[in-house]
């Protein structure tokens, strides 16, 4: 306990949610130790550079640094002495060949935690997991740590969008405390009382319970965004606009208008993994059938990125060999530099792998982007990438892209030919400068 009167806290793993949670936990008064076994990582985390971008949030670790409330360190038995709460924050990549969870980075963490508690401590997961993952690592902490009983897990899942961190961490719309006993709830509100203090509301629950809170989010999120793009496909057969179609539904409170906009479809490192791993631990209890849906929900996305290569085909009368495509985007999403399983990515890729002469732009992603994918080729800028392209394809729909006047790109390009992935641009305003204008869901 510090002389403020919070737990002291540990964060394990410091990737995009364990930095993050760490940086910002500082920043509202508490005690922190981030721990990893990347030493490069847990180096640059403590120089005050972040290895990932994340508006707002490198400002906020110089200051945490600066307050000496914030520290990293690779030695397990350093963190063990040193907290009260430990926050589980590694990462649960997809496992290779198979839908399921990898959950060899929470095992390894916990066991490498558990020998160095020899008090009573509170363990709290925040990755996302197979429900049932609480109560078998509950039952591993008991065995492995010396203070036995007395070390209780909990359950907090994280709600973050990436590219609003900061935001949804320091003033985050609901926390949910999944726990076991009286003492873990009191434990976990004091190590949140700042943003108990705010008003934040709390949803105590049982760790199952929280667990699937997390993966059930995701799921509703990214069937809704397959909806909207499943009419774009009925639209693009009947003639219609997907656009306006989703302008008519949204005013409707029962739905709302949230995450209904049509398009190239989710990637990044979460929601597609989450909704795969949610449907295959549902199989494995014998809950399958209620989740088959998430199947097609998977498949609807993956088709989007089929049906954009298929646009700037018709774009070029079907000969994509030898054609110069700008593409505009990398990362999965604007505001973030991440391009795990990025839409736009595969669909340059694509191009690329059909004999297009591609090359990418991206305001923030363009390094990883590299090292993902050196066969491409990158631009300096947006009018760069796009330098005598025969078709420009809109990809990630950062805001630099939405600013480029259509009179200015179109004395740059070969032909004003522009496949809006995002539906990010004014149609109209593309048109009327003499532009030939497709995005999905559009006649």
């Amino acid at each position: 306990m510090d002389s403020t009167g919070m737990p002291r806290l540990t964060v394990l793993g410091t990737g995009y949610l364990g930095a993050t949670h760490a940086i910002c936990a500082a920043a509202l008064g508490a005690d922190v130790m981030g721990v990893d076994v990347d030493e490069r990582r847990i180096a640059r985390l403590a120089a005050g550079e972040l290895p990932f971008f994340e508006p707002g949030l490198p400002e906020l670790l110089a200051k945490a640094l600066d307050s000496g409330r914030l520290r990293f360190t690779t030695s397990y038995a350093e963190a063990g002495a040193f907290g009260d709460v430990h926050f589980l924050c590694v990462g649960t990549p997809q496992r290779p060949g198979s839908d399921a969870c990898d959950l060899s980075y929470v095992d390894a963490a916990v066991r490498s935690l558990a020998p160095t508690l020899e008090r009573r401590a509170l363990v709290v997961g925040k990755s996302t997991v197979p429900v049932g993952t609480a109560a078998r690592l509950a039952r591993l902490l008991r065995e492995l740590a010396p203070a036995g009983a007395d070390v209780e897990l909990a359950w907090n899942p994280e709600f973050l969008r990436e590219g609003h961190a900061v935001d949804d961490t320091m003033r985050p719309d609901r926390l949910v405390f999944g726990v076991g006993s009286d003492w873990a709830e009191e434990r976990l509100r004091a190590a949140f009382r700042p943003l108990l203090e705010q008003g934040t509301p709390v949803i105590t629950t049982d760790p199952a319970t929280a667990e699937l809170a997390k993966v059930a989010a995701n799921a509703y999120l990214a069937t809704k965004i397959s909806f909207i793009n499943a009419m774009a496909e009925v639209c693009e057969a009947a003639g219609a606009d997907v656009a306006a179609l989703a302008a008519a539904l949204a005013p409707d409170e029962r739905i709302g208008g949230a995450c209904l906009r049509p398009g190239l479809g989710f990637g990044g490192g979460c929601l597609p993994k989450d909704i795969r791993a949610f449907a295959h631990r549902a199989e494995e209890i014998g809950a399958g059938r209620a989740v088959a849906f998430l199947r097609e929900v998977d498949a609807i996305n993956r088709r989007r990125r089929a049906r954009t290569v298929d646009l700037v085909r018709e774009l070029l009368d079907g000969r994509i060999c030898g054609a110069r495509i700008a593409a505009w985007g990398a990362a999965f999403k604007p505001n973030s530099d991440d391009v795990r399983d990025a839409p736009a990515l595969d669909v340059a890729r694509t191009l690329h792998g059909l004999g297009a002469h591609v090359r990418v732009f991206d305001p923030a992603a363009l390094d990883n982007a590299r090292r993902a994918f050196p066969e491409l080729r990158y631009g300096r800028s947006a009018l760069d990438a796009a330098r005598g392209a025969d078709v420009v394809v809109l990809l990630t729909e950062w805001a630099d892209f939405r600013a480029v006047e259509p009179d200015a790109l179109a004395g740059v390009v070969a032909h004003r030919r522009i496949v809006d992935g995002r539906h990010a641009l004014d149609a109209a305003r593309w048109r009327a400068a003499g532009w030939e204008y497709r995005a999905l869901g559009r006649a």
